[in-house]
């Protein structure tokens, strides 16, 4: 039998535990906001320590955490060194956004139903603490000569950008891998993703009473013209092509609204939050200057209104370094071999915490258990879930890939 065969029969016989694993991960609540995300560390090293992968914990200074707009966070590092050669790290991302509403399962059981796994992170990415862990218990399992080493990152802001996950072990030398794997879908390899700038635009203007609407300037009806000249910006956003395969164009979504005081009261503020994904062509100072711009512009059309913006959240995208080669040509071939088609290599529109390592000069993929797509998966929507066979088969893709690059 193959050593590949070997990690297969070893990741089928471990199966179930590995499943009990990721259900135990899904059942301690990771909403983000507002990050209280400390508690679930404790478990997940706890179900570490308990599989013989003890992890270090990381927690971050309470200031950094709240000047990120979270509670509080620990993150996790299992180190494991086979001798001399290269580390490779595999990052995991345990925060979520809040379950929302429309869920037929809890979303925080773990539930297993007709060959899948319900709940807030069985797709992004507590599934892949699972799979990165037993991939690297697999490989141990052999038994063989090893070199360089694994670094198994679990970490807990990736929904607030990264900065006290990732950014913070990098800054604190508390990691320093030369290759990097991050939480993803299993049917392709992701080499580049998009940008994101989130914007904070608060619209002030003068509260009246409903009666006397004159005695005021109302905020809402300036942030309507806010509102059309943004969404204008997406006509002219399709105009734009990216030239990375699986990356269409730019975009701009507003995604919370908050103001007033009541029904009878004339708003004397309204908040609007904004989410710009940026692709790999563009320049974020440019992005955001213009945006200020067209919010400027459209708030001068009704007088007595002034408008404060602040940046929330600036993810810069992610364009491959040369250097990921060898872990695109170990994922896509296993890929192709476990999955039995051909496992395509492009870009994605989302933004995910590599772009951090890329920065930092480590070459990143992102390859992890999940569907083909996104809106598959049910990521960030209600019923959120993870066919349990592409569980199975990402671990093994992960296991074999690892058996390559650190055995010779």
């Amino acid at each position: 039998m193959s050593h590949y065969d070997q990690l297969d029969t070893w990741i089928d016989a471990h199966f179930d535990e590995q499943v009990q694993f990721l259900q135990e991960l899904i059942r301690v609540p990771t909403d983000t906001p507002p990050g209280n995300n400390a508690p679930h560390a404790d478990r997940a090293a706890e179900l570490l320590a308990a599989m013989g992968l003890t992890p270090e914990k990381h927690p971050v200074p309470a200031d950094l955490v709240h000047a990120a707009g979270l509670q509080t966070i620990t993150n996790l590092i299992v180190r494991r060194k086979y001798g001399a050669g290269r580390t490779i790290a595999l990052n995991a991302h345990g925060d979520v956004v809040p379950p929302g509403e429309g869920w037929t399962h809890d979303p925080y059981g773990g539930e297993v139903a007709d060959g899948k796994i319900y709940g807030r992170a069985a797709a992004v990415s507590k599934c892949d603490f699972s799979t990165y862990a037993f991939a690297v218990r697999a490989l141990e399992s052999l038994g063989i000569p090893l070199h360089g080493g694994v670094d198994l990152l679990f970490t807990y802001d990736e929904e607030f950008g990264g900065e006290v996950g990732p950014a913070w072990l990098l800054q604190n030398k508390l990691t320093q891998p030369d290759l990097m794997i991050a939480a993803g879908f299993s049917y392709q390899v992701i080499t580049a993703h998009n940008g994101c700038l989130q914007m904070e635009v608060t619209v002030h203007g003068k509260m009246a009473h409903a009666a006397i609407p004159d005695s005021g300037i109302d905020a809402l009806q300036g942030a309507v013209k806010i509102l059309n000249a943004l969404y204008a910006q997406n006509t002219l956003y399709k105009q734009i092509s990216s030239k990375v395969e699986g990356i269409n164009h730019p975009y701009l979504n507003v995604g919370q609204i908050e103001g007033g005081t009541n029904t009878n009261v004339v708003p004397g503020r309204v908040t609007l939050k904004l989410d710009r994904r940026m692709i790999p062509e563009e320049n974020p100072a440019e992005v955001e200057a213009t945006l200020r711009r067209v919010i400027a512009e459209a708030a001068a059309q009704t007088p007595g209104i002034t408008v404060d913006i602040k940046r929330i959240l600036l993810a810069n995208s992610m364009r491959p370094l040369p250097g990921n080669k060898p872990l695109v040509d170990a994922l896509q071939k296993h890929g192709g071999i476990v999955f039995g088609e051909p496992i395509p290599a492009l870009g994605t529109p989302l933004y995910t915490d590599v772009r951090i390592f890329c920065e930092a000069g480590i070459p990143g993929v992102i390859y992890g258990a999940g569907p083909r797509t996104v809106l598959e998966s049910n990521a960030k929507r209600s019923d959120e879930r993870l066919e349990l066979e592409d569980l199975r088969r990402a671990t093994k893709v992960i296991a074999r890939s690892l058996l390559d690059l650190l055995h010779s």
